[in-house]
């Protein structure tokens, strides 16, 4: 194995962790449900996600000295305020939408946003390829599989609200594509975060969300694991990682975070899931999949010309 397989086995290595850490992270997040209130957690976990994210951020602007590095911290601020906007709506309908729902659950119908993502896009004028057409024919059939036991009436009001926040997922996904190459992501993620806290501390007031303190001691370890595991590590281990990671495994492995969420609830929460759930996941899996292979082909042709 020469030095660039070394360094790619290594780098999808670490794709593959962080997404086991983003996975594990619903665990996280369906706990600490028990113990505080949604806009709470996010107001905590957004704050110490934005706080951990500094010291790399004062590496990075020491290290470089061209390009985005050099933006004053002040040209974050707007862009932090839009992206933060949206990513607070997604994070939050996702976060309530888990006081009714299964962590498993909830991460199969977040990792929706793969597919929702090139569909809402035609909106930007991107184009749109059959093979995401059949992803996202194959996602409705899986989601279906999955929240629907009989009729309609059957869905769950968890699934439904962490379903709205996906859309906000995948249109958050588009404004940051359209935002990174313009300035330093890093810095961009911690100012969005940062706003993310503010609004969540904001709507947690008015929803009389309680700030006891045996109730944050019960949601430490999940805050704390929101906080720093889910966004400090796992979004550090991912900026380094894309460096050098096969760019059509990227996407792959960063789409097993659903698996784990599914895994995390069974081992941890001991969530039980039928054989129709599993059916669902595994079709819902397949249509996320689908959806990329238009992006995973494109980056094998990139690969095989250099």
């Amino acid at each position: 194995m020469n030095q660039y397989q070394t360094a790619t086995t290594r780098s999808n290595l670490m794709m593959l962790l962080t997404a086991v850490i983003w996975g594990l992270a619903f665990v996280a997040q369906r706990i600490s449900m028990d113990y505080i209130g949604p806009f709470l957690f996010n107001g905590i976990r957004f704050a110490l996600g934005s706080l951990s994210l500094i010291p790399l951020i004062m590496w990075q602007r020491k290290r470089m000295n061209q390009g985005y590095a050099i933006l004053p911290l002040r040209s974050y601020l707007w862009p932090g305020i839009v992206a933060g906007s949206i990513l607070f709506l997604g994070a939050s309908f996702q976060q309530v939408g888990m006081v009714y729902t299964d962590a498993g659950k909830a991460g199969f119908i977040t990792g929706l946003y793969v597919v929702l993502v090139p569909v809402i896009g035609i909106l930007w004028g991107h184009k749109t390829s059959v093979a995401v057409w059949i992803g996202v024919l194959l996602a409705v059939v899986g989601l279906y599989l999955l929240s629907v036991a009989g009729s309609l009436s059957d869905i769950v009001m968890g699934d439904v609200l962490v379903l709205v926040g996906a859309f906000f997922w995948a249109n958050h996904v588009l404004v940051i594509a359209r935002l990174s190459p313009k300035m330093d992501p890093i810095t961009l993620s911690a100012a969005q975060f940062a706003v993310v806290s503010v609004y969540s501390f904001i709507a947690s007031t008015f929803n009389n969300e309680s700030y006891a303190l045996s109730g944050l001691v019960g949601a430490l370890w999940p805050i704390l694991y929101g906080g720093f595991m889910s966004v400090g590590v796992a979004y550090t281990l991912q900026v380094v990682a894309q460096k050098t990671a096969h760019p059509a495994y990227v996407s792959i492995l960063l789409s097993m975070e659903t698996v784990f969420a599914a895994i995390g609830g069974w081992l941890i929460l001991n969530e039980q899931f039928t054989t129709r759930v599993v059916v669902g996941c595994l079709v819902m899996f397949a249509g996320i999949i689908t959806a990329q292979l238009p992006e995973i082909r494109a980056a094998l042709k990139k690969s095989t010309k250099r």
